[in-house]
């Protein structure tokens, strides 16, 4: 295996170009899909197969963990009113997500 570095800027909305050496190291053009693992201080790229389903262990652990407790009828209470409707009103608008998003984000 043989080493290729470059560097790469990350634009205002958080995004990246690929540059073109790896993206031909690793067999993607357009429309491809790479997967990002990030460990310690390191990011590994890797070619994805398009009939692969994205996996994340954390949504997965988390899904788990609600149909759980949906299953045993713990901590699943109804929706506020209000929160409800603005999830509805906000289903009719479409959803973008590319989108800036506005205010103040807890990550």
């Amino acid at each position: 295996m043989y080493a290729i570095h470059e560097v790469a800027t990350i634009t205002s909305k958080g995004q990246i170009t690929l540059p073109k050496p790896i993206r031909q190291a690793l067999g993607v053009d357009v429309g491809g899909k790479v997967a990002f693992d990030f460990s310690g201080d390191s990011v590994i790229v890797t070619r994805v197969n398009g009939d692969e389903p994205h996996e994340d262990p954390a949504i997965g652990g988390f899904l788990a963990l609600l149909a759980r407790d949906i299953q045993s009828g713990r901590h699943v209470t109804t929706l506020p009113v209000d929160l409800a409707r603005s999830m509805v009103d906000a289903l009719s608008g479409g959803v973008n997500l590319n989108d800036e998003i506005e205010g103040d984000v807890a990550l």
